[in-house]
């Protein structure tokens, strides 16, 4: 079964920002990642993570002018020197600690601009995956559920499997969250396995809750083994809201961790 990473902008937030990445190696997690790590200097940031032993897999670009209401800059006509000063924060910073992706957040948009807003997208792309690669790093795009997000420009996997397409870049892959996708289209077999290919990172989380994933609707271990029989070879990050301390909400990670001994093939964290 692949690896578990421990996505710290949910788990082990009863600790320090820092000190998330001591907890999750406790834990057993070899691999994190973060939405929006910048409070840290990345110096900091980067000494936690060799000091532990563990690998900064991504971070999101900035959101933007949160009072106002943003949640990405990325498909938002009119904002594209905001979006590339994000770029270049989220690339800086991911390069200087080790990451191997910046997650482009897309941003909310109206009706009427939809088809606007895709063609600003694929640029903004267009120039996000020359920066990353100068920094040898991957952008990811991921579709959002409009019941956490309402208006979330890119919400379906067919839909960022298209942008990719237009955009033409070989580092930009779909973030594939099994939460959202559950939520908006469902099916997730079949579409992990149409769009294996284009796929750079997955994420879980319980439906309809958010929580614990040995919970809710889709049966992970399932999930996890037509991965393997797939062969990706990437992390899947935890990116859940526990039910209380993360530490106690755990039982799920060492239960299947016995199952991927059992099967003769190693610990999955």
């Amino acid at each position: 079964m692949p690896r578990f990473s421990a996505n710290l902008g949910f788990l082990f937030t009863e600790h320090s920002d820092i000190d998330r990445i001591s907890a999750a190696a406790a834990a057993g997690f070899r691999a994190v990642e973060m939405h929006w790590p910048y409070q840290v200097p990345a110096a900091e940031m980067r000494h936690a993570l060799r000091t532990s032993q563990v690998s900064m897999l991504g971070l999101n670009t900035p959101v933007g002018n949160t009072a106002a209401g943003d949640f990405g800059l990325g498909a938002l006509p009119g904002r594209e020197s905001e979006l590339q000063q994000a770029l270049g924060q989220a690339v800086s910073y991911g390069n200087d600690i080790g990451a191997t992706a910046v997650h482009c957040l897309s941003g909310l948009v109206t009706a009427d601009s939809v088809s606007t807003a895709e063609c600003t997208f694929v640029a903004n792309l267009k120039l996000a995956a020359d920066k990353a690669a100068r920094a040898d790093m991957t952008v990811l795009i991921e579709p959002i559920n409009h019941w956490d997000k309402p208006g979330y420009f890119l919400h379906t996997i067919e839909q960022a499997a298209s942008i990719i397409d237009q955009v033409g870049r070989g580092n930009v892959k779909i973030m594939f969250d099994c939460y959202h996708t559950q939520i908006m289209q469902g099916d997730l077999t079949r579409r992990l396995k149409q769009y294996l290919d284009l796929i750079g990172h997955v994420q879980i989380a319980a439906v309809p809750s958010r929580a614990e994933p040995a919970e809710g609707g889709i049966d992970y271990r399932d999930i996890c083994r037509s991965l393997d029989r797939l062969g990706y070879g990437g992390w899947i990050g935890a990116e859940y809201k526990p039910r209380g301390r993360t530490e106690d909400g755990l039982g799920w990670l060492s239960a299947w961790t016995r199952d991927q001994s059992s099967d003769g093939r190693g610990a999955m964290a």
